[in-house]
């Protein structure tokens, strides 16, 4: 008679452990050897060299065969040899005949949270276990009472390949033999009331298919070569906050497309480097990478965190793209979410049956706004998914920086909820201590690496010391986007200019909070899209107008403290929003104003890398002094940007389309000055208004200065002034 077991397992509600009943065991009766091959016609158990030891009987009419061995004073090593209903053979190692791939430090390690290298062991790695080639799987899933691996390996029946639970770690493991790279594979498990649920991808997958298929595939990490030691050597140096920074901004599925589909990685290796570096930015970043499902999320809801998304190529592409814009002298910033994940079937979502990765409670484990869920940020095998995450994309694929999203949605409780729709912390406040507590660690964590590698938070609200280090009481990050900024100045910009001197606060306020936090100045995707306009089309006035306020803008945007970042598009004046399903509006560049757009951004980073006052202090109130914050009935404010080498900038803004000559700006040192960038040149569109020669100053000071500077202030136009050195007079 067929054993209770073997029944449970044949119908798949088994529940326990496979390993402890299939594979080779002792019997009071000598050695069995016990198999379930649901489609199989006969099994034969072979040696390693191919003998026959002998035919397994097949129990009943079942997929259930035993084969006893009573004579046998041992175990006996042997193989498989299975005959399909199809009159297909195929001969391997029995996966129950193999001992554990984790560790016990291993599973220890990620149930305390501290386990940074778990995408080494969790997933599916291509290894040699016991002198046999094949692929370890292991997944967590504390709650299911089995899981399987299933794929087209197995004939996706959950049967085949139940896994073999880790103790109390919530672990689940099993080593298949004979696997290979791109095999395809899902998790099939069983709730506690022995349920099944939606097959699910893995985790820890390096590579997921492209939707709407969700399967995950088998992958070799370890199979890229790079070329990029020199950027490596110096990207701490790029990254500092003493370091001029320009970040241009890229969704890869919509810069460029050709035949209307998108570019391989493979493809933007070939244009993105060369074009981030004829214009001059010093550093890509890039909106959301890692596996996800709809299109129109961007990328900023994930599925697949430990896989760069298939729609572009393979890991390696990718890896290529990084290693290309490396060599270019490019650095690359890489938009990570560790805020929230999206309901899918096949996601992390309700993994085991139960909220695994999120909050059973919707007051806590969801965003209304976005139907998402949120991750548990106090479950250490959760942290420590994530954590491990961050260092994954830094070490393996060489990323120079980790923008962090919605850091705002992650630090307040009551974030975008209503009362009543949210749960107070510990204290009865708004904070969600674990989130802090995770992103503390986060950045800590990075920076521990010390490899140069920084972090960005995408933070919006005022909380305080975003970026300052986690000793002194702050959350840790590198640079903090100045969203206060972007929103005040962005409102100023597209008033009609005879109304910006009832504004002129918008365009000032910033400069009180300037140097609390390690800021970067962000135009970026958000500000282009849902009926917002682009950064042109906010602009009031005329074509002419419209073009010397953007260019204007911007040029305001490089004299003001603070890292920089344009979304892409926006160096060109686009004037369509952003679209995720079409490429920018390439064809705007036969136009003059335009392509004057694009000059003038080109040239704005060059000048900012080539002027230390305009980033050497950038962080610091020493790197600024107000000359004139105070002239908004012109709309006009001057100020100096300093480095820490005693050189300085004169920066003059005019914000009206009437020219200001004989505009005085008081200046501390006497002696000539020279005009060294305006926004108002003939080669950028505009009018051509421009100071010629030599301006010495003279006296009676200005401004509280010593003396003063005559100048003309160009229409809509910033202009810069620096004194001239001793042998250039």
């Amino acid at each position: 008679m067929v054993d209770n077991i073997a029944l449970d397992m044949i119908s798949g509600r088994f529940q326990g452990d496979p390993f402890a009943f299939l594979g080779q065991h002792q019997t009071n009766k000598g050695w069995i050897i016990r198999t379930i091959q649901p489609g199989a016609k006969s099994v034969i158990a072979e040696t390693s060299t191919g003998q026959v030891i002998a035919q397994m009987v097949r129990q009943g009419e079942t997929d259930y065969f035993e084969l006893n061995l009573p004579d046998a004073k041992e175990y006996t090593p042997y193989l498989l040899k299975v005959t399909w209903w199809d009159d297909s053979v195929q001969e391997t190692a029995d996966p129950y005949s193999f001992l554990p791939v984790l560790g016990e430090q291993d599973l220890y390690l990620y149930n305390e949270g501290n386990h940074l290298e778990i995408y080494k062991k969790l997933g599916a790695h291509l290894i040699t276990h016991q002198d046999v080639p094949g692929v370890s799987f292991a997944v967590w899933a504390p709650n299911a009472t089995r899981v399987s691996v299933v794929g087209s390996f197995n004939n996706w029946d959950g049967r085949r390949h139940m896994m073999r639970p880790r103790g109390s770690s919530g672990i689940w493991e099993i080593f298949i033999p004979n696997l290979t790279e791109w095999d395809i594979y899902k998790y099939e498990l069983t709730d506690k009331q022995g349920r099944l649920l939606p097959l699910k991808a893995d985790p820890f997958a390096f590579v997921q298919e492209v939707r709407p298929k969700a399967g995950s595939l088998v992958y070799d990490i370890n199979n890229y070569t790079w070329h990029d030691e020199e950027w490596l050597k110096s990207r701490k140096e790029k990254n500092d906050r003493s370091a001029p920074i320009s970040i241009y901004e890229v969704h890869l599925g919509s810069w460029k497309r050709k035949d209307g589909r998108w570019l391989t990685y493979l493809e933007m290796a070939e244009e993105l480097p060369k074009y981030a570096k004829e214009m001059g930015f010093t550093h890509v970043e890039l909106l959301p990478v890692a596996e996800y499902p709809f299109d129109g999320s961007w990328g900023y809801q994930e599925t697949g965190l430990y896989a760069p998304t298939s729609r572009y190529g393979t890991p390696g592409d990718f890896r290529y793209l990084i290693d290309q814009l490396h060599q270019a002298g490019i650095g690359v910033i890489m938009d990570w979410v560790p805020a929230h994940f999206p309901k899918d079937a096949f996601g992390l979502a309700n993994f085991d049956g139960t909220a695994l990765y999120e909050h059973a409670d919707p007051r806590l484990g969801e965003h209304k706004d976005w139907g998402t869920k949120i991750y548990n940020y106090g479950r250490n095998e959760v942290s420590n998914f994530l954590l491990a995450n961050a260092l994954f994309w830094i070490r393996e694929y060489h990323i120079d920086g980790l923008r962090v999203d919605a850091v705002a949605s992650m630090l307040y409780l009551d974030y975008s909820r209503k009362d009543g729709e949210w749960i107070p912390n510990k204290y009865g406040g708004r904070e969600n201590l674990e989130a802090i507590a995770f992103l503390k660690r986060l950045n800590e964590l990075v920076f521990a690496e010390n490899n140069g590698a920084t972090t960005f938070a995408e933070e919006s609200t005022a909380w305080p010391m975003v970026s300052r280090p986690t000793y002194l009481g702050g959350l840790g990050f590198g640079y903090k986007w100045n969203m206060g900024w972007m929103h005040d100045t962005l409102n100023y910009m597209k008033e009609d200019p005879i109304n910006r001197k009832y504004h002129h606060n918008e365009l000032t306020f910033g400069f009180l909070y300037a140097f609390t936090e390690n800021f970067v100045l962000p135009l970026s995707h958000d500000e282009v899209v849902h009926g917002k306009g682009t950064i042109l089309t906010r602009m009031p006035g005329d074509e002419w107008q419209r073009f010397a306020n953007l260019r204007a803008y911007y040029t305001y945007m490089f004299t003001s403290p603070g890292k920089k970042l344009l979304f892409m598009g926006n160096e060109f004046g686009a004037t369509n929003e952003w679209n995720y399903q079409s490429e920018l509006q390439w064809d705007l560049l036969k136009y003059n104003f335009h392509k004057g757009a694009q000059l003038l951004v080109k040239q704005l980073n060059s000048f900012y890398k080539e002027q230390p006052p305009l980033f050497a202090l950038d962080t610091e109130a020493a790197g600024f002094e107000w000359i004139d914050g105070s002239d908004g009935e012109n709309s006009c404010l001057t100020f100096i940007r300093k480095d820490d080498k005693g050189n300085n900038l004169i920066i003059a803004c005019n914000f009206t389309p009437v020219p200001r000559y004989n505009y005085r700006i008081g200046v501390d040192e006497e002696g000539n000055y020279q005009e060294v960038f305006n926004s108002d040149l003939a080669c950028y569109g505009g009018s051509d208004t421009k100071n010629i020669g030599n301006i010495q100053t003279e006296e009676p000071g200005w401004n509280f200065k010593k003396c003063a500077l005559r100048v003309v202030l160009p229409p809509l136009a910033v202009v810069c002034f620096k004194e001239k050195e001793a042998d250039e007079n």
